[in-house]
């Protein structure tokens, strides 16, 4: 059977079970695009290429699934890389396809030539320039498979156009097996062994949960262990929703905006187990003075993320839902003795902690603050809802404010911190699960980023609710210029922003203000019950900051908390 480069990509991803690609056309794609338009295989019309790939993105983690995109060559693969790298830095399962020009003008300088292998070898997992036809079958198998094993992250396929024109003899590419890549999935014994002892004799232990936990689909496991155990639970910005908020073992978030009780946790705990986590310095703060006094026990299906930034006393490499499963069980509630009664005095100090600074602001008659907006979107969608963000203030706002009881629901860009990533990534996740309601939590700065996404979204006729904390300035920025600049607001101020309420009705989409506190939950209750896809500008205070701070090169104890 005779078939083009681009029929055998169509039918393999068919075979891969790909039912949506987000993605732009061009030049050397055009015959690409052309099978997609046979195929029943959904095609999503994005307005710029990174957002192709944070749609994806958002797509892999609301979805559980591989994302998948496509682009052509030279600018069209250079506006992915934004995408890819914060698809990298959070460990997302993305497989994005760039068009090349044909094989014989590579290194000619060719029009729309870039070397996209080149440019993406740092942000993917993996990377590939298919030079024949007869290798494109093999190369999209063996990206499939390795965007989603082991830890997960992009794989980018560069195809040259004569690669998706030239037709072949096609044959079936046999089960992927690749001799030099074999994740660690099963722990070692031994290792395993110790943490349960290291966990019989603390006394003020903590979990930190990491997106490792999400991405294994481990939070199960997670809660059950720290239920069996006793122990509390924090979690990285990532790991958000991988243990139920609601749980009194919750802690809340730890580190640089991380709660008072989590972060003092952190510092006072005999007993840190890392599960899932990379201890990026957003988390530890001053590394030397990380969790002093505990030992650390480190899960991670990366071997090289264990011990890259802190000491470990016990390391294990593995998958967070195999180890997890297999630590419950030699965990054995027997041998556990009463661990409440045991740790009694650290569940006081905990909650005097949390007593003693709990995350609070004052709400008054006049301005509408932040938190509230973002309060009052949790009570009113009960916590059900999929929240995506822009970076910034509106994204700690809402990771501090709106409490995830599971996983896949918290999806931003946290690694890379990649501003204009909620709208797309909303797009994705409302592809993914239709019958969710999905909201972007965005500050005016960031929103404007991407904001052409609109368009893709009225398009699809998708419900995608858009939630701007709307203070005028870079927010996060304004803030440490604030706290550490004298107040020297350089470049920050976005003082000829659009009326947002219009620009939502240019695009066609629905438009919502509010300006004063008595209007917040009127507006959020006409917009959220939408079938439309709305934007709702909320006013905020100008110079709301984000606290608890964990200051640059402070321990992450040393928190200003006004």
């Amino acid at each position: 059977m005779k078939l083009t480069g681009a029929q055998i990509m169509l039918k393999v991803l068919k075979e891969e079970g790909v039912d949506t690609i987000f993605g732009y056309p061009g030049g050397v794609v055009i015959d690409i695009y052309d099978e997609l338009a046979k195929s029943d295989i959904r095609h999503i019309l994005v307005r710029q290429e990174a957002c192709a790939v944070h749609a994806a993105d958002g797509y892999a983690r609301a979805g559980n699934r591989v994302g998948v995109c496509l682009a052509t060559s030279g600018p069209g693969a250079t506006n992915t890389v934004t995408g890819i790298a914060s698809a990298y830095m959070d460990s997302i399962p993305v497989v994005i396809f760039t068009g090349q020009v044909p094989t014989h003008l590579i290194g000619n300088d060719a029009f729309q030539e870039v070397d996209t292998v080149g440019i993406t070898r740092p942000c993917t997992k993996h990377n590939y320039l298919v030079k024949r036809t007869e290798d494109l079958a093999r190369v999209i198998k063996e990206a499939f498979y390795l965007a989603a094993s082991g830890r997960p992250g992009p794989v980018l396929i560069d195809i040259p156009k004569d690669v998706s024109v030239n037709a072949i003899d096609y044959k079936a590419p046999k089960k992927v097996k690749l001799k030099t890549y074999n994740p660690t999935y099963n722990p070692n014994i031994k290792q395993v062994n110790k943490v349960v002892e290291l966990i019989k004799k603390a006394t003020n232990p903590v979990i930190l949960s990491g997106g490792g936990v999400i991405l294994s689909n481990a939070s199960k496991e997670l809660t059950q262990l720290a239920r069996n155990t006793q122990t509390p639970v924090t979690s990285t910005l990532m790991g958000l929703g991988g243990f139920p908020a609601s749980d009194p073992l919750w802690l809340g978030m730890i580190g640089m905006h991380g709660t008072y009780r989590a972060n003092m946790s952190t510092g006072e705990c005999d007993l840190l187990i890392g599960i899932g986590v990379r201890f990026d310095d957003r988390v530890t703060g001053r590394i030397d003075a990380f969790a002093p006094n505990a030992k650390i026990v480190h899960i991670d299906i990366d071997p090289t993320s264990i011990r890259k930034n802190i000491p470990v006393t016990a390391p294990v490499v593995g998958d967070c839902k195999v180890t997890l499963t297999l630590l419950n069980k030699l965990l054995k509630k027997e041998d556990l003795g009463d661990l409440k009664k045991k740790r009694k005095k650290w569940f006081a100090q905990i909650a005097d902690w949390k007593s003693t600074a709990p995350l609070a602001y004052n709400q008054g008659d006049a301005v509408i603050k932040p938190q509230f907006v973002v309060e009052k979107l949790y009570e009113l969608t009960k916590g059900d809802a999929i929240i995506t963000t822009e970076v910034g203030q509106n994204q700690m706002w809402a990771a501090q404010y709106y409490h995830f009881d599971k996983p896949n629901r918290f999806i931003t860009s946290g690694g890379l911190g990649c501003m204009g990533f909620g709208l797309p990534a909303a797009i994705g996740a409302q592809l993914a699960c239709p019958d969710k309601l999905v909201v972007d939590v965005a500050g005016d700065g960031s929103i404007q980023m991407n904001i052409q996404e609109m368009a893709t979204a009225v398009q699809c006729g998708l419900p995608v609710k858009v939630v701007i904390l709307n203070n005028g300035y870079l927010g996060m920025v304004r803030q440490w210029q604030q706290l550490f600049f004298d107040k020297r607001y350089s470049e920050t101020c976005l003082e000829h922003a659009p009326d947002f309420v219009k620009l939502a009705e240019a695009y066609g989409a629905v438009g919502l203000r509010a300006t004063k506190p008595e209007e917040v939950v009127p507006i959020l209750k006409e917009g959220l019950f939408s079938k439309d896809t709305v934007i709702m500008d909320f006013v905020v205070e100008k110079e709301e900051c984000v606290y608890p701070m964990v200051p640059a090169g402070a321990a992450v104890t040393e928190m200003l908390l006004t």
